[in-house]
């Protein structure tokens, strides 16, 4: 069967974004709900464009810089973003920054490998539950990181069109090669890395931005980027943007390398 790559994130109005009402049990699919500082790295973005928003997540990864997906940046005026969470409704502070502070890849969109997007923030001061992630080293740059144990969470949705619930969840998975990923999508650019979805725990709708970061030694090594059109439970790989094929990039405006 022919396998779509689909954007994880839907549309949604401010109103519905900032719903306080919505239970905490599951939000990435299947996953287990954080404990309060557990990614203290991970912020909420609202991007605004016009009178409409999207629900998308990044990482910090210096006091003035965030990494998100460049799809989640495309056509907005504004972001808002909420540090500190675990509630969504509950950041400790949030700023709002204009376009003139995002950066999206150049390539960005000829290749699904060049979906990544920085955000020049006010300084933000570190403490535990506001914090940096670290990218991985220049030495790096040819690890596959295939088989690593990785966590990645969000605030997306708890199954397929569902509404964004409140509270951060996060999943634990393993990191496949590319020639496993593309037995689902096809051929792609190494510049993606796939991670198994088993038992349908997957990311969702919402998810899009967030980080993907090693259990040993915590690097991010990936920001959420795609999965299986038909479903946030299919068990299909689901895709993220390697970090490690942009860390020239990510220095070049950011100034941000190890």
């Amino acid at each position: 069967m022919q396998l779509r790559l689909r954007l994880t994130f839907l549309l949604w109005t401010v109103l519905i974004l900032l719903e306080v009402g919505a239970s905490p049990d599951h939000i990435i699919t299947n996953g287990y709900p954080a404990a309060v500082g557990q990614a203290p790295y991970i912020v909420g973005l609202l991007l605004r464009e016009g009178h409409a928003g999207r629900w998308c997540g990044g990482s910090i990864i210096d006091h003035k810089w965030v990494l998100t997906a460049a799809h989640c940046t495309d056509h907005i005026d504004s972001v808002s973003i909420y540090y500190g969470a675990t509630r969504r409704t509950q950041a400790l502070f949030h700023l709002v920054v204009g376009i003139e502070d995002i950066v999206q890849h150049p390539n960005w969109p000829d290749s699904i490998g060049n979906d990544i997007a920085l955000i020049h923030t006010p300084y933000v001061g570190f403490w535990s539950l506001v914090n940096k992630v670290q990218l991985p080293g220049f030495a790096q740059r040819s690890v596959s990181f295939e088989n690593h144990q990785v966590v990645t969470c969000g605030w997306g949705s708890t199954y397929d069109g569902s509404a964004l619930p409140d509270w951060l969840q996060c999943i634990d998975l393993r990191i496949i090669s590319n020639a496993e990923c593309a037995r689902s999508y096809g051929a792609l650019p190494a510049s993606v890395l796939c991670v198994a979805t088993p038992e349908g725990r997957s990311i969702c709708d919402g998810d899009s931005g967030g980080p993907l970061v090693t259990h040993d030694d915590p690097k991010l090594v990936g920001i959420t980027s795609f999965s299986d059109a038909d479903s946030c439970l299919s068990v299909a790989p689901a895709g993220f943007t390697r970090v490690t094929h942009h860390l020239d990039w990510i220095r070049q405006i950011s100034g941000v390398f190890y």
